[in-house]
């Protein structure tokens, strides 16, 4: 087998294709044949040391991805050889082979391509972990959907819609935002020709947002924070932006607004069944062509670093997927 290979974390540049033993499953293992792996924001973070998991040295980045099994190990009954998986394990994604946790597996049903399952875990999950699970999302509220160009924003603007919310995309170019209204979005804001705060106020006729939904944190924050709606819930899902924002807190009180962490990983740690459940759920609805990972473009495993140097433009819409 293959793999880039981390063995000093200080960057991507430092990452090696290198040939290695194909290994065997342990117990509660198996071994996927990798098809296609997507790039996402922690696979750039982990090989800068910059993550909050830290593997050990060295290790394989690519937490997410999909392919064929090949092996199983011992005790793992629920997998066979030749089925088709999606896995999100935290690291192995970017190789041509991994050994992968059996009970990370996602069984894929048929007409599932590799390339959508490589693109569908993560995104999907955490967006539905967020709306549906932590702010209780009802239809008819409204949802502003920050950095909604990107893999988790377009995913939340489909599951916000097919909950039957009205979904306002925030993004920073008037191309995404042209692809937002194409997923599904009902009003759009540029947030880098528009004043937010004036366009949320326009476009909810002051109410405000229900729900806000921000994977991207930095300085739209804390305006948006300031534009949601009575009794509103202010989903912290992540911080692509880079800085972590210190929203004051009277805010919250002024608003009897909520502040609501969206940690998925944990989650289906905690609550394996609940988790089990939305996932079934969101199989179907993908079945159903509710919900479809947008893929910016696909690129041959071996152009890694260019993957990588593209993510880091902020050009991409949706995901990056590599392809074996």
């Amino acid at each position: 087998m293959h793999a880039w290979l981390c063995e000093n974390p200080v960057g991507v540049e430092a990452l090696n294709w290198k040939e290695m033993p194909t290994p065997a499953p342990q117990s509660g293992q198996v071994l996927i044949r990798i098809e296609a792996a997507s790039l996402n924001f922690p696979d750039l973070l982990i090989v800068q040391n910059k993550y909050q998991m830290k593997p050990d040295l060295p290790f394989v980045p690519g937490s997410e991805y999909a392919g064929v099994i090949e092996a199983v190990g011992e005790g793992v009954t629920h997998l066979k050889v030749g089925q088709s998986v999606a896995c999100l394990s935290g690291t192995g994604g970017f190789g041509t082979h991994t050994l992968a946790p059996a009970k990370l597996c996602m069984p894929l049903p048929p007409g599932f391509p590799a390339v959508d399952a490589a693109a569908f875990i993560m995104i999907y999950a955490t967006s539905h972990h967020a709306l549906i699970d932590r702010a209780a999302l009802k239809a008819g509220e409204t949802v502003l959907v920050l950095g909604a160009a990107g893999g988790v924003g377009t995913a939340a603007i489909q599951i916000a819609k097919a909950a039957g919310a009205r979904v306002i995309a925030a993004a920073s170019t008037d191309e995404k935002c042209a692809l937002c209204k194409s997923l599904g979005a009902d009003e759009t804001i540029n947030y880098t020709t528009q004043n937010m705060r004036e366009a949320l106020k326009t476009i909810t006729q002051g109410k405000g947002p229900d729900v806000i939904y921000d994977p991207v944190g930095g300085d739209f924050a804390e305006p948006a924070f300031r534009s949601i709606a009575w009794r509103g819930r202010y989903l912290v899902v992540g911080f692509a932006a880079g800085p972590i924002p210190a929203l004051p807190f009277n805010l919250a009180l002024l608003k009897g607004a909520s502040i609501v962490g969206v940690f998925w990983g944990d989650f289906s740690r905690r609550e394996p069944q609940a988790n089990a459940a939305m996932m079934a759920e969101l199989a179907q609805w993908y079945a159903q062509g509710k919900v479809k990972p947008v893929i910016d473009r696909t690129m041959p495993m071996s152009e890694l670093k260019a993957a990588y140097a593209h993510m880091g433009s902020r050009g991409v819409m949706g995901k990056l997927v590599m392809v074996n």
